[in-house]
């Protein structure tokens, strides 16, 4: 037992000496564990008088500290610093050890989506709008980033209703031969095959540009001016058109929800906090108006609110995210002009980061504040009802600790070709995707589905301390065999008493079954739930779950082998030929999409032997 855990209420001899020694300079420290984990990244203008504040003595000359970081405190063994020239650089160097070392009390953003825009390709004298999630410095116009890739469709969708901008990818542009349904339907001008005049189709563009940017009001003023216009030329046909234009912005403006006036893109930032939970919610304000939020849940943070959205700041606007001329936070940060330097470079132009006092802005940080703590309050609840669900799985299977970790494996194949298999796990009740696994199975074993389940728990499991953290709970999808199988797998790696170990198999309605059953190792019938169905509900959306990713994991699988199976069998291409094609092309599915045009242009590849090669992709692909 070392003397921190002796003694929590002040430091050991050793950090009490390493405190006196500090530096004044700025710099990072790391804080760790009696294992050497780094548990805490933080930057200070002065070491010394950060690293002071953890500590201080109470009237008695004793050694205490407030609750916030006492959790912290107990769990530090060594303290490491780093100095640095500037605060700018503790800023950058905290950021990148954070991300290195990932430590428990710190604010780690998992969230590694990037959120969907809406790129205009300008330099293309006939531009069409596509959908990304990665921003560039290039000839695009972005907008947005909208928070969901339904919000973002839902935007497209009502753009290309309304407007006759191209819908077609630039490869099909490039390559059509005559106007789709589209043109057709009098939704597109076919600048692809028709003479389309560049200024006309360039009043089409600035139009979708104003929608984007928020100035519906201006469109519909522009339109409305133009549907008289047209009337007083006795241009009826087309006065009706820009009616129904003028009448389905009017319709999307009424469900924008205006939160301020003067048109400005900002993010606004709120943050609640419960005992060790906290929740970072977004309002994404673009053009003064409210186009959706994002909520990040964080547990176990040793910081204050400045601290940790600060901290939150740094990661969430890396290179690559849509960075507003206007950030509102819910507390004044110590580094706000530092970071604003470095949000502006990224941006390209002046970034400002406000904590309101006063006025209008404090409305949004309320607002962003309130969303917050109601997510929060929700978010809790359902913990709760997770933990009580799971208390209950725990005395109906009669185990001696919390399922809080729960992993299930299922197989498929077709005829033992292209055998493979699934995990995924469940935490505290919840799917956790960023931890599913896939396996490809050995060909000879994929027809006996217990050697396949005993190949997998042996590659999950039989790799000692690197198969760490081990489940509570390991669900396997079958009967008695696939239980016993896997029970001698478990067993054989010394983990039987570890894993609680269960089937689940499906019911036989030709005995009158009523419910799928599950089993555990040593009880001849399966386990009883009585009036807790919901708990049986529970481990059948974890079998299904697993069943899909591994059918899902199956199905790709095999479409890439049957394609490139029927490339290996078409007439006339041989290892180089293939060697060459792949090599321009990069994969299979590129040189299935690419035109005859393409593929002749290649040495060696006649005509007739490209109308080959597409055929042959086509006729076995289906």
């Amino acid at each position: 037992m070392t003397e921190n855990e002796a003694n929590p209420d002040h430091p050991s001899p050793g950090i009490r000496d390493k405190l006196s020694k500090v530096s004044s300079r700025p710099g990072v420290y790391l804080m760790k564990d009696p294992n050497g984990k780094v548990i805490y990244v933080g930057k200070a203008g002065c070491l010394k008088k950060r690293l002071a504040s953890y500590f201080f003595r109470n009237g008695t000359g004793a050694w205490s500290m407030d609750m916030k970081t006492l959790t912290l405190i107990r769990n530090i063994s060594d303290i490491d610093t780093i100095i640095t020239n500037s605060e700018k650089e503790a800023l950058i160097l905290e950021s990148n050890l954070i991300k290195r070392y990932r430590p428990r009390y710190n604010v780690i953003l998992k969230d590694g989506k990037r959120y969907p825009s809406l790129r205009l390709d300008i330099k293309n004298p006939y531009p069409n709008l596509t959908i990304v999630r990665k921003t560039q410095k290039n000839n695009g116009l972005y907008f947005g980033p909208f928070a969901s890739s339904a919000s973002v469709r839902k935007t497209l969708q009502i753009i290309h209703k309304t407007f006759k901008l191209r819908k077609c990818k630039t490869k099909d542009f490039n390559r059509r031969s005559r106007p789709c349904l589209n043109y057709q339907m009098s939704l597109c001008l076919a600048p692809c095959c028709l003479d389309v005049d560049p200024k006309i189709y360039d009043d089409i563009v600035k139009e979708v540009v104003l929608f984007l940017k928020g100035k519906t009001p201006d469109l519909i003023q522009k339109i409305k001016q133009e549907m008289m216009s047209a009337s007083d030329s006795q241009d009826y046909e087309k006065a009706a058109m820009l009616r129904d234009k003028m009448f389905a912005m009017e319709q999307t403006l009424e469900k924008q929800v205006a939160v301020s006036n003067d048109f400005i893109d900002r993010d606004v930032f709120g943050l609640a906090r419960s005992g060790d939970n906290s929740l970072f919610t977004i309002l994404f304000i673009r053009s003064g108006f409210l186009i959706g939020t994002r909520d990040f849940k964080f547990s176990e943070i040793m910081s204050t609110d400045a601290e940790m959205t600060g901290t939150f700041i740094r990661q969430y606007y890396d290179e690559t995210r849509f960075i507003p001329k206007e950030i509102l936070v819910p507390a004044s940060l110590e580094d706000a002009l530092l970071m604003e330097e470095l949000l502006g470079k990224i941006k390209g132009e002046k970034v400002r980061i406000l904590s309101p006092k006063r006025g209008e802005k404090v409305r949004l940080v309320k607002m962003a504040y309130q969303n917050a703590e109601n997510n929060l309050r929700e978010l809790l609840a359902e913990v709760s009802k997770d933990t009580q669900l799971l208390t209950r799985l725990r005395k109906r299977l009669r185990m001696d600790k919390m399922p809080w970790r729960i992993e299930c494996f299922d197989n498929s194949s077709i005829s033992g070709t292209d055998a493979v298999s699934g995990m995924v796990l469940f935490e505290k009740g919840r799917p956790n995707k960023s931890l599913y696994r896939k396996f490809r199975l050995k060909s000879e074993l994929a027809q006996d589905d217990c050697a396949c389940m005993a190949e997998v728990l042996r590659r999950r499991y039989g790799k000692g301390r690197a198969s760490e953290p081990y489940p509570d709970i390991l669900m396997v999808d079958g009967g008695k065999g696939q239980l016993n199988t896997a029970f001698s797998v478990i067993q054989s790696l010394g983990l039987d008493k570890h894993i609680q170990l269960i089937s689940i198999a499906k019911k036989d309605d030709q005995k009158g079954e009523t419910q799928d059953k599950i089993y555990k190792v040593g009880q001849v019938n399966p386990v009883n739930f009585g009036r807790e169905g919901d708990l049986l509900l529970f481990l059948e959306r974890i079998r299904d779950e697993a069943h899909r990713f591994a059918v899902s994991f199956h199905r790709r699988r095999r479409s890439k082998t049957m394609l490139r199976s029927s490339f290996d069998s078409l007439p006339g291409i041989g290892e180089k030929r293939k060697k060459m094609l792949l090599n321009h092309f990069k994969s299979i599915k590129r040189i299935r999409e690419a035109s005859s045009r393409e593929l002749s242009a290649l040495p060696g590849i006649s005509e007739k032997l490209a109308e080959t090669i597409k055929k042959g992709l086509s006729s076995k692909d289906r």
